[in-house]
């Protein structure tokens, strides 16, 4: 089984073009679509997607991520394993959310040019030519010692994940990813809040925490704790990034009261 994750959309034949590459070499796989939609270029949105993933996943997984700013530079072609499966993509930080919850058991980059499409690499099209071929391989059962050399976890790129700051009263965390809904899922998680009530400031409105969209009537704010095990704020059959105009790494206070 492989998965994709790209910034490809839906709207051009990159997508199809890949499953091609990979069909071509392994007819036999089995290809899901975790998302083809990460707004462009986004690591962030990326690296969150993908962490909150693997684990609804046979932990023999490949898993081929194509969220790649910095093709035809000099960042690297990798391949991860660890105990939830494996991860061909490139160095640029992708699998910083992966990072933080299993410890990689094998690294390589991927410099064996017999397991990429052609040795004439487009320089703007690396999810074709060398991640999709190699995926495709990998799924053989080729060794990962054969894709390239191996490497060090501590010379992998990782992402400035945005930071949590708490206090006795104040946790001030950021907007870590934005989902089709609207839906402003911060870096907040359902541990931090135990145990305490509480309630969110944005732009001077007050917004109290709840446990589900419907506790709240139609176009209402509310905070509650989604199914990946973050805050985030909602509007009930709405949009909340567009209602507060919020982005990316804006920053939410969440306001702690002692139970």
């Amino acid at each position: 089984m492989i998965t994709l994750l790209t910034d490809f959309g839906l709207q051009d034949g990159y997508v199809g073009v890949i499953k091609g590459v990979i069909k071509t070499i392994n007819p036999d796989l089995d290809l899901i679509d975790l998302t083809h939609n990460i707004p462009p270029q986004n690591l962030l949105a990326a690296s969150f997607v993908l962490q909150n993933a693997i684990d609804y996943f046979p932990p023999d997984t490949i898993h081929l991520i194509v969220v790649d700013p910095g093709v035809g530079s000099e960042r690297r072609a990798i391949v991860m394993k660890c105990q939830q499966g494996y991860f061909v993509c490139p160095d640029n930080g992708i699998l910083t959310g992966v990072l933080n919850k299993y410890q990689p058991q094998q690294i390589y980059s991927l410099t064996n040019e017999n397991y990429w499409l052609k040795h004439n690499v487009s320089s703007t099209f690396h999810g074709r030519d060398i991640f999709a071929p190699v995926a495709a391989h990998l799924a053989y059962g080729i060794p990962l010692k054969d894709l390239g050399e191996q490497i060090e976890q501590s010379s992998l790129i990782k992402l400035n994940l945005l930071k949590v700051e708490i206090t006795k009263d104040t946790i001030i965390g950021a907007i870590q990813y934005i989902d089709i809904y609207g839906n402003l899922v911060t870096n907040i998680s359902r541990e931090m809040l135990e145990g305490q009530s509480w309630s969110v400031m944005v732009n001077n409105i007050k917004i109290n925490s709840h446990f589900t969209y419907s506790t709240v009537e139609q176009s209402k704010l509310l905070v509650l704790i989604g199914s990946h095990g973050y805050l985030e704020i909602a509007v009930n059959g709405g949009n909340a990034k567009i209602v507060l105009d919020k982005n990316y790494g804006d920053l939410i206070k969440v306001t702690l009261n002692q139970l």
